[in-house]
């Protein structure tokens, strides 16, 4: 082994393949054999030889992620860009963390990464002229859950799924954002906009103290996406209900606004449910992604100061937000939320008992997490 990386350090691939080839017959176990093996071939130009020999490596240990990338770069050295793709995929799903990598090989994940990014967007080209002839039989449906299976399967979209912190229920859908039809009391939540704003705006001027940074972690916690909102009044909340609780000192500075929201099917849940609030984004913020407690309850938002330049996401799908108009998504779906304007903007928040769960199943939930919290 010693001889042959000599000579392929004096760059003299010829001689190094000859004594690698009769070291892998004596060793055919050896790993770094054919890793060298592959190396020698490819000095001399012989690509479909180093294919055979970076093969034979992973043959040995297919989760080598240097060996993975030996092999795209073999691949496309023979103009098989997809295949090349793929086992370039290969190594980025196996590598460790870019600070565990050799410094060396940093440039090889780059552009493994860049491969695999330009065969996406061919392939999901390439898809979407291929049913373009299907889905021109059906114009006047929606395609937009299609538009984004394509793109998932395609590698052009990350595939979102429920990420409850706390309480995952089974069996429920991973939808970002459900239909209206399935709550019918919105258009009269999205009627009395003007009224819920007034009433914000009185709170607002006469005591901006009653607005709390919503994010409040104790010193010594790991902060994470956080770092830079923790205890900041750049996303500022004041609490109507929090974790089950009225609070009603608030609430009686709101009383249509509270007075409306009794008359939702808020998740209540002792210690837990509902919460709603009004949650002030100021200008030139961004909330970084995240995901919520629990899919046993879906999210409302309905905006009350907004300025252009608001934007929001939960899973694939990117939304501003209208006036006068609400809408209810998952938020165990990773979201995150902008506001890129010179203006504050204000929502009215809160959770209300996901659809597709039944009366028995939430007092059941309930009871479980009254339970658990007694369980100490």
């Amino acid at each position: 082994m010693t001889a042959a990386k000599g000579k392929l350090d004096s760059r003299d691939p010829a001689s190094a393949r000859a004594l690698l080839a009769r070291a892998s017959e004596i060793k055919p176990g050896d790993f770094n054999i054919f890793m060298f093996l592959t190396l020698a071939c490819r000095m001399q130009g012989d690509h479909r030889a180093a294919l055979n020999a970076v093969n034979s490596a992973l043959a040995i240990d297919p989760y080598s992620y240097v060996a993975l990338l030996s092999k795209g770069a073999i691949l496309e050295d023979l103009g098989e860009a997809h295949a090349a793709a793929e086992a370039y995929k290969g190594a980025l799903c196996l590598a460790p963390a870019r600070s565990n990598i050799p410094p060396p090989l940093h440039v090889s994940m780059k552009h493994a990464q860049s491969a695999v990014e330009r065969d996406s967007i061919r392939l999901h080209d390439f898809l979407r002229k291929a049913v373009a002839g299907e889905r021109s039989r059906c114009p006047q449906e929606s395609l937009k859950r299609f538009d984004e299976c394509l793109a998932i399967f395609a590698g052009r979209a990350k595939r979102y799924v429920h990420e409850a912190s706390m309480l995952n229920f089974p069996q429920l859908p991973a939808i970002p954002f459900y239909d209206d039809s399935l709550f019918p009391w919105l258009p009269r939540l999205e009627q009395a906009t003007d009224a819920i704003r007034e009433e914000l705006i009185v709170v607002m001027k006469e005591d901006w103290e009653a607005f709390h940074p919503y994010i409040q972690y104790p010193k010594g916690a790991p902060l994470n996406q956080w770092a830079e909102l923790n205890r900041s009044p750049a996303w500022s909340t004041f609490h109507l209900w929090r974790d089950g609780k009225k609070i009603e000192a608030n609430c009686a500075r709101c009383p249509g606004t509270t007075e409306l929201l009794a008359g939702m099917p808020m998740a209540e849940q002792e210690g837990y449910g509902p919460s709603a609030m009004f949650s002030v984004l100021a200008p030139h913020t961004h909330i970084p992604a995240h995901t919520g407690s629990t899919n046993i309850r879906v999210i409302v938002h309905l905006p009350l100061i907004l300025p252009p330049g608001c934007r929001y996401r939960v899973g694939n799908d990117y939304r501003e937000w209208k006036m006068g108009k609400a809408w209810v998504f998952d938020d165990t779906i990773e979201h995150e939320a902008w506001n890129d304007s010179d203006e504050t903007r204000v929502l009215l928040i809160f959770d209300v008992w996901n659809p597709l769960i039944t009366e028995a199943e939430r007092a059941l939930v309930g009871a479980m997490m009254l339970a658990k919290r007694d369980f100490k």
